[in-house]
């Protein structure tokens, strides 16, 4: 039977994790590759990790880091950050991502995903977009949430789909860390816009947010950040994933 699948999104910061709220105070959640091991452990879904500090350093993510997570992991991994050429593609995917996310590059210079896309495939080109609501409008913001783009929510997603991307990532920066759910709204608006997989990020807090993003926003996957990294009021540090009973069940109609 069908099920979305839930991934892990976790972000990287000088080699280790972290976690962020409307992308803001990046806290230190852990090792990447003990979360891994727990996540196989687990068997997550795939994973994606996405570096926060690596476009303003005009870098990508540490390759070593990338080779050992990728000698680790048992899933399917996507890696983001910084990435705004072929040769940064060829190196992640070389290291042992099978896919790439492509955040700043997707707006500004789409021919990338073309360029990407041809040569490893469309189903390796994630297009994340970040996006922020003002007034009425969804923008979109490139540089981890620093730069306004002149597109808005739809336009970029339509053109990331025409450029070669194969799935799109929508990231609300309103709802990063907060817990409180998707923004349902935005999550529709894109997979209504597009014929390409909508990856929904930015919100969850429970299990009912995964099936609302799916059943109400149409999702074809839910990703998230603290919901796999913290437990309780407190937010103590666990990694944690659901099994594969509850997996089925929190998709599942009443």
């Amino acid at each position: 039977m069908y099920r979305p699948r839930v991934i892990p999104c976790l972000l990287l910061k000088d080699k280790g994790l972290v976690k962020t709220i409307k992308f803001k105070d990046p806290t230190y959640v852990g090792d990447p590759i003990n979360a891994v091991k727990i996540f196989n452990d687990a068997k997550a879904d795939e994973l994606v990790f996405l570096d926060i500090t690596a476009t303003q350093e005009n870098r990508i993510t540490d390759i070593e880091v990338i080779r050992n997570i990728g000698e680790e992991a048992f899933m399917p991994f996507a890696v983001g950050g910084g990435i705004n050429n072929l040769e940064h593609v060829m190196q992640l995917i070389s290291a042992g991502a099978e896919k790439v996310v492509i955040n700043t590059a997707a707006v500004n210079n789409p021919s990338l995903l073309t360029e990407a896309s041809k040569i490893y495939g469309r189903q390796s080109i994630i297009a994340s977009i970040d996006v922020k609501r003002e007034g009425g409008a969804f923008a979109v913001y490139t540089h981890s949430g620093g730069v306004k783009s002149p597109m808005n929510a739809m336009e970029a997603a339509q053109a990331a789909e025409e450029a070669g991307a194969g799935e799109i990532m929508i990231n609300s920066i309103d709802r990063d860390g907060t817990q409180e759910g998707y923004d349902i709204e935005l999550v529709k608006l894109i997979s209504d816009s597009v014929n390409i997989p909508v990856i929904a990020v930015g919100g969850a807090g429970d299990f009912d947010h995964f099936a609302d993003a799916v059943h109400n926003g149409g999702a074809s996957a839910v990703a998230a950040g603290s919901l796999f990294v913290f437990i309780g009021r407190k937010r103590a540090v666990l990694i944690n994933y659901p099994d594969s009973d509850e997996l089925q069940e929190m998709f599942t109609d009443e």
